[in-house]
């Protein structure tokens, strides 16, 4: 009830208040045509009607009532249609495409400005024998992500992508069944936390979705100084003690091609004394909740002691792979390392 009468008015605002361009798109299919009333087409948004009508008996369709258009029109001044540059290029106000890969084309209608960061949004229309239905499940694609969703139709699967501010992404892979839009794949790429990105990948085998999560961690970024990294003899993995921006100390151990196997502290708290470091011993020491950890830079030898439940275990390094030295902690005042 509310949604009709907020229609109704729209449309007594908009027809009465204000005078309508109205453009005709003929080009877009065979069988239909529209026609897209807007308040001033010199604006790059402005409040619009999209209408889609049969050509054969001019029945009205579908339509579509936003605050919001951004059409695109051609050197002659016509409308765009079945335009869809992914991700962020030219995005028209009428899509006539398979999006179901049913062999009948589909309708996307711009209604708007609703999806990642002001970006287009569309009400998607399933084209039948008879027409075209509204489909929620199809939707939904083209208004919780960037932009409208891309298809392929060999593969016949759609593909969507969404993020928050430079350091997060998501990527989404969709099949059809039972006409409905289902995921099958989900990666997700996080690289809030800098030198250390992940990628987690949600993928569904016998119906079940299953996670798998990897960190890596990129050596060279600017933000970080290595202090200290050697081979470990027993299981060749690196140990890297670092700073970042100058401010905290972190510890991790690499596995091959530079996967995060363990990092330490999980969440950086300036002014928390993480580690302690013991000048006259050259060791820097640290525990969480399961170990407490002591790596040990001397003359000879190097590595790191580990005490689990009373055991412990000794990692040692291999000499020849060291680089940097723990007495470079004396040089620089970090906030989460207390020197003793």
């Amino acid at each position: 009830m509310i949604k009709r009468i907020y229609s109704w008015l729209f449309f007594i605002f908009f027809t009465l208040g204000y005078s309508q361009q109205v453009f005709e798109v003929q080009n877009f299919s065979e069988k239909y045509y529209a026609k897209v009333s807007v308040q001033d087409s010199s604006e790059v948004f402005t409040p619009g009607i999209i209408t889609v009508y049969n050509k054969k008996t001019g029945k009205e369709l579908v339509k579509v009532e936003s605050e919001e258009l951004a059409p695109n029109f051609t050197t002659e001044g016509n409308i765009k249609a079945n335009i869809l540059q992914l991700p962020y290029g030219e995005q028209s106000l009428l899509i006539y495409d398979d999006f179901n890969f049913d062999g009948i084309s589909d309708l996307a209608l711009q209604d708007g400005q609703n999806s990642c960061y002001h970006g287009p949004s569309y009400q998607i229309y399933l084209g039948t024998k008879n027409g075209f239905i509204h489909n929620k499940k199809f939707t939904r694609l083209a208004q919780e992500y960037c932009g409208m969703f891309s298809y392929n139709k060999e593969e016949k699967k759609i593909y969507t992508m969404t993020k928050s501010g430079c350091c997060w992404h998501q990527f989404s892979e969709f099949v059809i069944e039972n006409n409905l839009p289902v995921a099958v794949k989900i990666v997700e790429e996080d690289a809030f936390k800098i030198p250390f990105y992940t990628s987690t990948i949600k993928e569904r085998k016998n119906g079940k979705m299953l996670e798998s999560s990897e960190t890596v961690m990129d050596k060279k970024d600017e933000s970080i100084m290595s202090f200290l990294s050697f081979t470990i003899n027993k299981n060749n993995k690196q140990l890297i003690l670092f700073n970042i921006n100058n401010r905290t100390l972190n510890y991790a151990i690499l596995k091959e091609n530079d996967v995060v196997e363990f990092s330490y502290p999980i969440e950086t708290i300036y002014q928390n004394p993480d580690f302690i470091y013991s000048a006259s011993e050259n060791v820097v020491s640290f525990k969480n909740k399961d170990a407490e950890y002591q790596i040990y830079d001397k003359d000879k030898e190097i590595g790191i002691m580990i005490n689990i439940d009373g055991k412990t275990y000794n990692w040692k390094g291999n000499k020849a792979t060291q680089q940097g030295s723990l007495k470079k902690l004396l040089e620089i005042n970090l906030d989460n390392v207390v020197i003793k």
